[in-house]
């Protein structure tokens, strides 16, 4: 550890792994996403035949990919209230504290660490509003994905009984008429939320590598040790 600096821990076990396949399973969530929507690759059999099947693995994967994140986004909402590490619903609260702590967290960025007035031991109210949008998109992209997956059940039945699509009906079609009454319009704001999310995540790798390289604080080994290194105020 370097001198003057003290370890703190900023991510569970759990936490991380959560980081990880969310990571993982986006990069295959967008590349089987985008062969569904536009194929843009052939594979061929032994005697030199399509494989016709590769839209169907296509759609197995992004089905799977989907399941992952079902399961994640439950983890990550129980976790914003009832985690024993951290609470980040405090964080998302409009008070005075988390408020200031925003302002002064943009103002370190935009004037490139000139200015920091908080305190970065800890998850600040920036970075939560930033991740609660990334989840809340992932909600929506999982709720237009659900809503054109029971597009394809016409005849209202399922391998696992009608219970499914009946129950994907009434949790999804609210999203036919929020974004145009069409399926098309669905589909159009399931591919744009991709690119709003592709965005996110583009802006996050380098808000992590900006704070590592000003703050000197190795904030991008959060996601792998869990921990990063802040100045000990005590040691002056």
């Amino acid at each position: 550890m370097k001198q003057g600096y003290k370890q703190v821990k900023r991510m569970t076990t759990a936490m991380r792994i959560m980081h990880w396949a969310n990571a993982i399973g986006m990069i295959g969530a967008i590349a089987t996403g985008l062969y569904i929507a536009h194929p843009y690759y052939q594979t061929f059999m032994a005697d030199d035949a399509v494989d016709k099947y590769v839209m169907a693995w296509n759609r197995y994967g992004h089905f799977m990919v989907a399941i992952i994140f079902d399961i994640t986004s439950v983890l990550i909402a129980y976790l914003y209230f009832f985690s024993r590490f951290e609470k980040p619903y405090k964080k998302l609260i409009p008070n005075a504290h988390n408020i200031a702590e925003f302002k002064a967290v943009l103002v370190n960025l935009l004037t490139l660490n000139r200015k920091k007035e908080f305190d970065s031991s800890h998850s600040d109210s920036f970075n939560t509003v930033y991740f609660t949008i990334f989840h809340l998109l992932l909600i929506w992209m999982l709720l237009t994905g659900l809503q054109m997956y029971v597009q394809g059940l016409e005849s209202g039945i399922s391998s696992i009984g009608a219970w499914w699509p009946w129950l994907l009906h009434l949790t999804t079609d609210w999203t036919i008429a929020v974004t145009g009454g069409t399926n098309m319009d669905v589909r159009m704001a399931h591919h744009t939320s991709m690119w709003l999310i592709i965005c996110w995540v583009v802006f996050h790798v380098y808000y992590q590598v900006w704070r590592t390289i000003f703050w000197k604080e190795a904030d991008i080994a959060i996601v792998v040790s869990g921990s990063k290194f802040v100045k000990d105020d005590t040691l002056n």
